[in-house]
């Protein structure tokens, strides 16, 4: 009977599949972990499938558009992480119908109904978790091959990144909101009965999770280094998600160690690195993980719905540069950097230049001119192989860069009491790679998670950090008295019930375990 079901479940695994149901047979029946180790002993490319399927779950066309409609931002977890930028201070665009992000700027997206707000985010980080959760369905959790450890940690890892997005969009931050309520657990485990009535975990039920996903990915992935292949998640990236989560649970003295073993993955770009347009490829040394985007990728040949398009001011086929809909960083933020610091020049000055692009020409005509940039407009962000006008945008995307890291153990060491070490990260690593000038001034602990935030602000400016970073130190939001347009320039008190999203209508309308009354409360949107 063993030899016949495998032979069903095999002839068969386009249902198997398509339902993602891997623990049954199709007439119901479940699978033991000996049948699957014979599943794919026979199918031994279905787990590379798998694994190669959750990767590109992070970089998809069509997550909420269909045959009727299309969203130009609809282009995976890029696209998120832009969403959450133009819901804080630092990353200013127009209003005009060409912004397929100003409804995050304005916070209308904050309706739970919004397809393009909560459910698009919703959506991202569940499929990514339910390609992950197959994964794991597929393979023994005791198993001793180190191919299948390999995969099995990534896909724990995997379901971990996705948590730590979640609990941060549709929750406050978790110190001091422990017992709130965040987003439904998904595991492997969970029935259909079970995922149909699936309430809200607690924010530390949450990262409980995390946390227990991490410390398994870091047995299973010790030692393991992917090398060129970005994609893949190593034994660095899992201490750079943990760093991370340690940070926001103010775990300070374990935030500022996996920070340091994250960094021992990369080395960060130098200052003559990003002294030009970069952060397009995921051979940069800093890069730790990233979405690799190859040209015949469905976001690059869709033409504009794609990173470039909505980012990059040098992309010869994008918003910005076709419509003039650049992405600018705030003239308050701007005016905080230091005139020796690169990263000012990340930025047109108000006189029009900077220093990145100042002797680049197109055609013979000076870049700044040619795209018709203005003051402000980012020159962060290279076109695609770093050609000027460049129609193609198949650009990679970085989700963790090894600066980061730095800056997480910076901050951790002086929170958890050592002032001196976390000025000294602070200094070292700002002085040998972004501002010699550069010397930390605080004279305690606080002060330094102050400067560390401004430093974050500049370095990890556009990549989706500045509203949880808003939301993690309970910082206001302020807009006025800046660039920004007339109509979205109000500030916004900490934690403002705005700043997080509600459970979408398409999660109210499925799961029966939660209810209206359970869903967060809906805000008004702000005025002038």
């Amino acid at each position: 009977m063993k030899l016949n079901n495998n032979f069903i479940i095999i002839a068969g695994i386009t249902l198997a599949l398509a339902s993602c149901d891997l623990d049954k047979f199709p007439e119901g029946q479940y699978v033991s972990d000996e049948q699957k180790e014979n599943i794919i002993e026979s199918r031994p490319n279905l787990i590379t499938a798998e694994a190669n399927a959750m990767a590109a779950r992070l970089n998809f066309f069509g997550t909420i558009s269909d045959d009727l409609n299309t969203y130009h931002s609809d282009y995976g977890v890029p696209a998120v992480s832009l969403q959450l930028e133009s819901g804080g201070q630092d990353i200013v665009a127009s209003t005009s119908g060409y912004n397929w992000f100003s409804r995050s700027q304005n916070y209308a997206d904050r309706d739970y109904a919004d397809a393009s707000g909560a459910e698009f985010i919703w959506k991202i980080f569940y499929n990514h978790m339910k390609a992950a959760n197959d994964l794991l369905k597929l393979i023994n959790a005791n198993t001793e091959d180190a191919d299948l450890q390999r995969y099995r940690g990534q896909a724990l890892a995997a379901r971990a990144y996705d948590y730590l997005n979640l609990v941060q969009c549709f929750q406050f931050t978790y110190a001091g909101h422990e017992s709130a309520l965040a987003v439904p657990v998904v595991t492997e485990t969970k029935t259909d009965e079970e995922l149909q009535n699936n309430p809200r975990a607690t924010v530390g039920q949450v990262y409980e999770q995390i946390m227990n996903d991490l410390n398994q990915a870091a047995e299973l992935l010790a030692g393991f280094d992917a090398g060129s292949n970005k994609d893949q998640i190593d034994e660095a990236v899992v201490y750079g998600l943990r760093a991370r989560a340690n940070l926001l649970m103010q775990n300070w003295a374990a935030a500022a160690e996996d920070a340091d073993k994250a960094i021992q993955g990369g080395t960060p770009q130098s200052l003559q690195e990003v002294s030009t347009p970069t952060f397009n490829s995921a051979t940069a040394s800093s890069w730790l993980w990233g979405i690799l985007i190859s040209p015949d990728n469905e976001v690059v040949t869709t033409g504009i719905i794609n990173w470039p398009s909505h980012l990059c001011s040098f992309t010869g086929n994008g918003y910005t540069t076709l419509t003039g809909t650049f992405r600018s960083v705030s003239s308050s933020l701007y005016e905080q950097i230091p005139d020796t610091d690169i990263r000012k020049q990340w930025f047109i000055s108000p006189d029009t230049t900077s220093t990145l692009v100042d002797n680049e020409t197109v055609n013979g005509t000076p870049v700044i001119e040619y795209f018709g940039l203005t003051p402000y407009v980012n020159t962060k962000f290279g076109a695609y192989q770093s050609v000027f006008g460049n129609t193609t945008n198949s650009s990679d995307w970085p989700l963790m860069r090894v600066e980061e890291m730095y800056l997480i153990k910076a901050e951790a060491e002086a929170m958890s009491g050592n002032l001196g070490a976390g000025k000294s990260t602070l200094e070292s690593f700002v002085q040998t790679y972004r501002n010699p000038s550069f010397i930390s001034h605080a004279t305690s602990a606080e002060e330094l998670q102050d400067e560390v935030w401004l430093q974050r602000r500049m370095e990890l400016w556009g990549e989706g950090f500045a509203l949880f970073d808003i939301l993690r130190l309970k910082k206001p939001i302020v807009r006025k008295g800046t660039n920004y347009p007339a109509s979205v320039q109000f500030n916004l008190d900490p934690e403002s019930q705005i700043m997080i999203y509600r459970i979408p209508q398409c999660e109210m309308e499925t799961n029966e375990g939660i209810t209206d009354e359970d869903n967060n409360p809906a805000a008004e949107r702000p005025t002038l």
